[in-house]
């Protein structure tokens, strides 16, 4: 479990964070509005996202939700709790008051809504992903029961209506939205929570009110000076809201997880990849299911295919040598290497390098085995990605990513084909904090 924020909560601050680290990262759909602070809140692993940027600078129309919802995808965080100033739009919701949010109206006209019918993932699949309940229950009881443990004010449902900005609204649609049943209004929360479901998220929002907006006719319409400064008074608030909250959570089944994967329309390039993969049984031995890759390099279409997914996600990360775990991952190892222009270095079987080497011994699905490195063919802090055809056990990954750190390498990600999560590797990949990615998945052994 990996707990996302989004906003300025405060707790971007190192010295709550520990083992805290600032990376900055790129997505298929451009830069994140800011670096992502990782590290552990009360022993939970977080990662925080500043929406605007750290100081503020990215208005709202040009915040990349996109990037932003991808980069924490890819940290694989299971949850986000998203932070927001708004304004009311009722009056017994005063400035100060948290709302916990269940429902919003998109009056956004110039934001992307979507991942998918784009070039950078899917062009040819859209997804209709439902959103009669645009934010996760358990997450929004989580947030209901600490608010009320710490005793702060905050109502229990409310819905939110997105306008574009970066303007605030007149007197005439403040009225309009208080017309049509809203709560709050701000500027930030669609397409977040769209996004959000469509990448398998649990996603809440803790909004606070700053001001009555401009429908008030006995309140000052709002300004900023005002927003920041209701902000301010309450920020420490937020911040024992989130830090309970983060501490409460627990990584539940949840249909916002699942309901991407029932929305898709067309043929996606992973489904095509997927059917050119062929299954054997018996191989090696009674009883096993082989997912032979061959029939997949022989078709050049979707060879194509593989290393067009595997380019879009590693051009911009700066890798600087593949490895790739003998047999398979040598044929997919050297056509990235080649493809991103950087070196490629071969892990064998025990006895099969000349010169001299290191070796790691591992478990696997059919007994034990050897594999080796050459102890020089990796310098001091380079980026390394390994790549395999496929994890099954995952103890071959395992020891080649022993190896490459053993001779001074930084494994950015290890990379396969295909999943067989039934036989446990990627969960043990996830429990030793090796990152992973893979593309197809298949039930069984």
């Amino acid at each position: 479990m990996k707990i996302g924020i989004i906003g300025g909560s405060g707790l971007e601050d190192p010295k709550l964070l520990t083992h805290s680290t600032l990376k900055k990262v790129t997505t298929p759909f451009g830069e994140p509005s800011s670096s992502l602070a990782s590290g552990f809140l009360n022993g939970v692993e977080v990662v925080i996202l500043a929406r605007h940027g750290l100081k503020h600078t990215i208005m709202p129309t040009n915040v990349n939700n996109r990037a932003n919802i991808w980069a924490l995808k890819e940290e694989r965080c299971t949850h986000i709790i998203a932070s927001t100033a708004c304004g009311s739009l009722q009056e017994h919701i005063k400035p100060g008051d948290f709302v916990i949010l269940d429902q919003f109206i998109d009056r956004t006209t110039k934001r992307h809504q979507t991942f998918y019918n784009d070039a950078c993932i899917e062009p040819d699949v859209v997804c209709h992903i439902p959103l009669a309940d645009p934010f996760c229950p358990q997450l929004r009881d989580v947030l209901k029961e600490c608010a009320k443990k710490l005793h702060i004010p905050a109502h229990q449902h409310g819905t939110v209506i997105t306008i574009e900005g970066p303007r605030f609204s007149t007197r005439a649609e403040s009225r309009m939205f208080k017309s049509w049943n809203a709560d709050v209004i701000n500027m930030s929360t669609s397409p977040e929570a769209t996004l959000a479901r469509e990448a398998g998220i649990c996603y809440a929002v803790v909004a606070m009110s700053t001001d009555y907006d401009s429908w008030h006719e006995n309140k000052e319409p709002v300004t900023w000076e005002q927003i920041v400064a209701v902000f301010q008074n309450n920020a420490q608030k937020v911040k024992e809201l989130l830090l309970s909250a983060i501490q409460a959570i627990e990584d539940a089944d949840c249909s916002c997880k699942s309901a991407y994967k029932k929305s898709m329309l067309g043929r996606s390039t992973l489904d095509s990849i997927k059917s050119k993969i062929r299954t054997i049984p018996n191989f090696p031995k009674p009883g096993i299911m082989f997912r032979d890759i061959t029939t997949l390099l022989n078709d050049k279409d979707g060879f194509q295919q593989v290393m067009q997914i595997f380019l879009h996600r590693y051009r911009s990360k700066s890798i600087e040598v593949v490895v790739g775990i003998e047999s398979r991952g040598f044929i997919l190892g050297g056509a990235v290497a080649h493809a991103l222009g950087c070196a490629f270095v071969p892990i064998r079987k025990k006895g099969k390098l000349p010169g001299q080497t290191i070796k790691a011994e591992y478990e696997l699905e059919y007994g034990t085995d050897t594999v080796e490195i050459h102890s020089d063919a990796i310098k001091e802090g380079q980026r390394c990605l390994i790549i395999d055809d496929l994890i099954a056990t995952g103890g071959t990954v395992c020891a080649a990513y022993s190896l490459v750190q053993k001779i001074g390498g930084n494994v950015i990600e290890s990379a396969f084909v295909v999943d067989l999560p039934e036989l446990g590797g990627t969960a043990k990949l996830k429990s030793l904090h090796i990152p992973y990615y893979t593309m197809v998945e298949f039930e069984g052994h």
